[in-house]
């Protein structure tokens, strides 16, 4: 009989074991936070936002692009991955990528430029802040004008008609609303990434199928609320 018993017990202990291992138990505190302060998305009304905070002189960011290729792939029909550009490190230009990123957005050309421009700064170094040989800030750093003749040469665009949309009063309003979206976020640093304007998830979740289990477990809890 207590053979039975033993043998009944290890089969639950295993069997609870693969249950944890199916279904992490994601904490609130530790694996996501709630924003004290909810956002707006951007995304079509019905769907769900699924944000990430970057940059294209983030070393890290550049690294994440696989994993944000995977993250894209695994939300459900009704999530849809968005970006944020941040502006913080104004020692390595990131006002700059901002405001050329939401130039290729209002140009309706940010989807297809977004990997060229990663490969531009960490790849060719056409639009590197760090010099590659010495690991230094180049000096002088990498100006707007020579983001427009990289978006020019790979979509054909005339780099004046960029360089308009880059220095428009509409883009000023953009790049400030999202230095102010950021810090009601309370982003900690890049890449970060935002489920639906109400959690945040923590840096320690990097690994592409922790981030995307974690990710469409807080979609459902959202959708659930």
């Amino acid at each position: 009989m207590k053979t039975c018993l033993r043998l009944l017990f290890s089969l639950l202990a295993a069997l609870a074991v693969a249950r944890a291992g199916a279904a992490p138990a994601w904490t609130e505190g530790h694996d996501y936070f709630v924003l004290f302060q909810p956002q707006p998305t951007s995304v079509a009304p019905g769907k769900s936002e699924v944000l990430e905070v970057f940059s294209y002189g983030c070393p890290a960011c550049n690294a994440f692009q696989p994993t944000i290729e995977l993250l894209k792939k695994g939300l459900p029909p009704n999530a849809q991955l968005a970006y944020l550009p941040a502006a913080f490190n104004k020692a390595e230009d990131w006002p700059m990528y901002q405001r050329a990123w939401f130039a290729a957005q209002a140009l309706g050309i940010a989807d297809r430029t977004h990997q060229p421009m990663f490969d531009a700064v960490w790849k060719t170094g056409e639009l590197a802040n760090i010099d590659s040989q010495t690991h230094r800030l180049r000096s002088p750093q990498p100006t707007i004008e020579q983001a427009a003749r990289a978006y020019a040469r790979w979509t054909g665009m005339k780099p004046e008609d960029f360089l308009a949309m880059a220095n428009s009063f509409s883009v000023d309003g953009k790049m400030r609303a999202a230095d102010e979206q950021i810090m009601a976020m309370q982003v900690p640093g890049t890449p970060c990434i935002i489920v639906n304007g109400r959690y945040r998830i923590a840096d320690s979740i990097r690994a592409a199928d922790q981030l995307i289990a974690l990710v469409r477990f807080l979609l459902a809890k959202d959708s659930a609320r």
